[in-house]
Parts: C-alpha cells; structure tokens; sequence
C-alpha cells in the first residue's frame, strides 16, 4: 500500500448526485455534484431516484476523468485505490442506485470497495479539516440532528431528535408557507426581518423535539392576515403583520432562535458531559450563519474550540464520502461484494470505527472551587457543606428567551428537588433560592458524580429513583451521570432544571432513555450498566413504562 491514498467517493442519499476524488497525499479534494431540485414542497422519492439514475453515471464520469488527469501512476494501473459510496442512511431507491454505481466500478476498475455510512461522514470530516482530536459532533441535517462522542470503539449517540430532522422541520413549516425547498435558507433571509415572539422550546436531557414548535409555528402564520400571502415563494414580498404585532418574519425570526437555541445547548450538555473541549458541526442546515454563530459563541464563552467546515462539505457531498474512504481504506477495512446492501436506517453507532484507536479520558468532575457545567456555574463549597448554584445568562440565545428559560427551570428546579426527597429519592436539601438572579443554594451532597465512580449498584439506585419520581406523576428531565452524586452510602439525584409534571407514559420513558444515553456515553463497559438500570427500574416502577422504552429505541430517525 502506498503512502498516499486515492479515492473515488460515491454520494446519493437524498437529494444529491455527488463523486469526489480525494487524494491523501496532497489532502486536494475534487466534488462534481448535481443536486435535485424539485418543483414544490419537499422531497419526492421517486423524483429524487430518477435524478440519481440520470445523474450519476455523469458526475461518476467526470470524477473518474479528475482521477485519472491528476494520477502520476503507471498507465495500466487504476486512478484509485478503492471507491467509496454511502451505504445509509437516506432514499432507499436512491442508496441503490449508488451502490450500484459503486459495485460497477470497483469491479471494473478491480479496486476494493469501502462501504461508508453518511452521517460519520458528516462528522469526520469536520474532525478531518479541524484537526481536533476527540470532539463532540452535532448533525444537523435535513432528516437527521444528533449528537456524536467516540467512545469505545464506536461513535455514540448522546442525543437526537425524537421525531423529525432539523432540516425536515423546517422544510414542513415552509411547505405550508407555500415556499418551494428549500425552506432553510427563505427561513434564514425572512429571519433578517423580523423580532422575537414566544414558541416553544423542547429539550429533554440531550434529546429534543420539533413536533410542538413547528405546530405552534404553522398557527402562527395562520393567523397572519391573508392581505400579505404571495404568490411568488419570495419572504422578501411578504410584508403584513397578524393582529398588528405578528409577521411572518417574527415568525422565521423565532423559528430559528428556538430551534438553533435547542441545539445549541444540546450541544453544551454534550460537552459538560464528555469533558470534551472540541465541537464540529455537520449536516446541510449547518450552512446557516445564525446556528453556526450561536454554537460558536457559546463555545466562545465556555472556553471550548468551534469549527465548521466550508460549504461544500456541511451539505450532502462525495468529498466527505472520500475523505472517511481513505481513512477506513488505510485501516483495512473494505467489504466484498455481496455484503455492499446499503441499508436506508444506518445509524452512526453501528459503525465500528476501525481507522481510530485513540480513546478520550474523561475529565473527572472538581471538588471545590467553581465547576462550569452545561447551564450553570457551581460554587462547591465542601467545608461549609454548601453548594451554590447560578445560572448563567447564555449569549447565544435570544435575551426574552434566556430571562424565561433562567427563571423557569430555576423555580422547577427548587421545587421538584424538595418533591423528589417527599417521595423518598435522596435529594440535596435546598437552602436558599433566588428566583430573579436564577441562584440556589443546596446542601453539599456525595463526594463524587455518578460518572467519576460508575458501578452497578450506583445504577440500579437510579433506576429506583426515577420509577419513583414518576410513580409521583413528575420526571427529572436531564438525569445523566453527571447529574448524579454518590456517597459512601447514598445515590442522589441533582439538578432537575428540566423536569416536569405528567402523566404520560412517553416522558417516563424519555427519562430512563436519556440516563441510558448517558451511560453509553461515559461508560467503559456500558452493557451490565444498562442492564441494572432496568433492573432498578422493573423493583419499583411500571412494566409499560419500559415497554416504551423499547419503542423509543426502537424508533427510525431518519427519512420520513
């Protein structure tokens, strides 16, 4: 094998016929695409399959073309080393006109073929142009938004959307706008225009949801007057207002603070949770200017490093499809022919990640002094036993939306601390609280996170706990390991900021799958520890609530 690798990249999940020619050597990247563009509304799989057939096979050409220009080999030998194609997630119909594609040419070219699934993509190739080391990765693309972590062996998902991508979310709002796609970008440019009015705003520990913002979203317009609708599709022509307050501008305006906010502190509770300092972006919608400024200004304001890669690798392209194919070529990882199926639901953390072998310590958690976490400053003071605890304004979000959010899960979270102990679930007592500066005051608890001093036990302690919140009708809305403390002879629960009264079997079981994440994500060996979880969970709450559980897992998050 020759020190410098070459790879003919292959893409076609979606919406764009790509090929890439990426050479290691020289790290030079060559992208012909050719994006399918429909006339209105979304996505259409069969148009967006007859594209790809007649697509293709002009990009591949093309590309091969670039490859064989640029190659200072022997004339009898291939321009490349293997190719690559993205094998899932996405279109059936258009993965299989790919893969096709792909097989054709590795035999004809007799070179190896690797099989590359789309969302690492996304995500190694902003590690590749940054050059970080371990990051976090938040997706954000039309039918997908998660977040990634390596963690033994594979890329975990700490979080993801419980319903709908971020790119689809907002393509359904524009749909019933009337906009042709896509929406983003009409969304970004009325977005200029407009001022803040309150949507709502749905995060649950790492995961989120669109569903009730774009709801909310659609009502909104619909009460704009019909005297500003346009024909035309442009934002720029529309003008009125609803009631006269309301514009479909504020609208927009609102729609990404709300939705770009949600990812962004996402993000944050991935990074306080990992002890990473590094973020990548990736996914098409990471091409907004307004997500991309709000994720680096908060990672400007936690001290932590920011990178995006340029355009034409944030949307669907080959190149990140090449560059992920040499890195898994060099560690020896191809596949045959018969077992290149592509597969529509891939997801990242089914993907062994053969080309690292690094793994990231986690930063244990401090003892004294004053500790950042996702959304608050802490105060630990041992000695005193006393723990103070600020919220901290976050300047990436829009000012009326942090004051409500700050002074909101402030008063929740003083109020189901004290709840949580009534229902007998080891709680700090709470000392003070200050509802105006968003401060509390607790009793020192423990001496260490869950996730600094993880055991079966300590595990099986919190599946207890949360049954029983929920058995009291509430749930803690972010119990993670590092929302958990430990002593010598108790397991106690922190930090229910996020939590919420309900009745709904769903929430209960979002709960427990949002502990069960975080476990994934922090554990060495996470498989005994999601097991006495459950166990835990089965001495003290509801069987259908871990039947849901089974649901969540279960779930496709991606083409709808």
């Amino acid at each position: 094998m020759s020190s410098t690798t070459r790879i003919l990249g292959i893409e076609g999940t979606a919406w764009a016929a790509s090929a890439a020619v990426y050479d290691s050597g020289t790290d030079d990247v060559f992208i012909e695409s050719d994006a399918y563009e429909p006339d209105s509304g979304g996505i259409h799989p069969r148009e967006a399959a007859e594209h790809m057939h007649e697509a293709i096979p002009t990009v591949v050409k093309t590309a091969l073309e670039h490859a064989r220009e640029t190659y200072a080999g022997p004339a009898d030998e291939p321009p490349v080393d293997a190719v690559a194609f993205s094998q899932g997630p996405g279109l059936g119909p258009c993965l299989r006109i790919v893969g096709t594609a792909a097989r054709a040419l590795s035999q004809s070219l007799s070179v190896p073929l690797v099989g590359v699934n789309h969302m690492v993509a996304h995500l190694e190739i902003g590690r590749h142009t940054a050059d970080f080391d371990s990051p976090v990765c938040l997706n954000a693309s039309g039918a997908n938004a998660h977040l990634l972590a390596y963690r033994n062996g594979r890329y975990r998902v700490l979080g993801e959307t419980m319903d709908t991508g971020v790119g689809n979310a907002i393509d359904k709002f524009t749909r019933h706008v009337g906009w042709s796609h896509p929406g983003g970008p009409k969304v970004e440019a009325a977005a200029k225009d407009g001022a803040y009015v309150d949507l709502p705003y749905v995060v649950k520990g790492m995961d989120f949801s669109f569903s009730g913002i774009m709801s909310a979203a659609k009502q909104r317009y619909d009460g704009v007057s019909a005297s500003q609708a346009s024909d035309s599709g442009d934002p720029a022509d529309e003008h009125g207002e609803s009631d006269g307050s309301v514009s479909l501008e504020d609208v927009c305006f609102s729609l990404q603070e709300n939705i770009f906010g949600m990812l962004t502190e996402v993000a944050e509770r991935a990074l306080s949770l990992t002890g990473s300092d590094e973020l990548v972006l990736g996914g098409g919608v990471g091409q907004n200017a307004r997500l991309r400024e709000m994720l680096e200004t908060m990672c400007t304001q936690r001290g932590a490093d920011f990178h995006a890669p340029e355009p034409r690798f944030l949307r669907d392209n080959a190149g990140m499809i090449a560059v992920l194919g040499a890195k898994m070529y060099d560690a020896g990882d191809t596949i045959a022919v018969e077992d290149s199926r592509v597969d529509p639901n891939y997801r990242p953390d089914q993907v062994d990640v053969t080309w690292r072998t690094d793994e990231p310590d986690l930063e244990l958690g401090r003892e004294e002094g004053t500790v950042q976490g996702a959304e608050a400053l802490v105060d630990l003071e041992p000695e005193a036993g006393r723990v103070r605890k600020r919220r901290a304004s976050k300047q990436y979000r829009h000012p009326s939306l942090d004051e409500r959010l700050r002074r909101e899960r402030t008063t929740l979270e003083a109020r189901l601390t004290s709840l949580a102990r009534r229902e007998g679930v080891p709680t700090p007592v709470l000392v003070d609280v200050d509802r105006r500066e968003a401060q509390l005051v607790f009793e020192y608890v423990g001496d260490r996170d869950l996730r600094d001093a993880l055991t079966v036990e300590r595990v099986r302690d919190v599946g207890r706990h949360l049954a029983r919140l929920h058995l009291a009708g509430f749930v803690h809305g972010d119990p993670t390991t590092r929302n958990v403390r430990v002593g010598p002879t108790r397991t106690y629960l922190i930090d229910f900021g996020l939590g919420y009264h309900t009745d709904h079997v769903e929430d209960y079981a979002m709960d427990v799958h949002v502990f069960d994440q975080s476990l994934v994500g922090t554990a060495a060996d996470p498989e005994p520890l999601r097991e006495a979880l459950r166990e835990g969970y089965r001495e003290v709450g509801e069987k259908r609530v871990l039947e849901r559980l089974r649901d969540v897992e279960g779930r496709g998050r991606y083409v709808e």
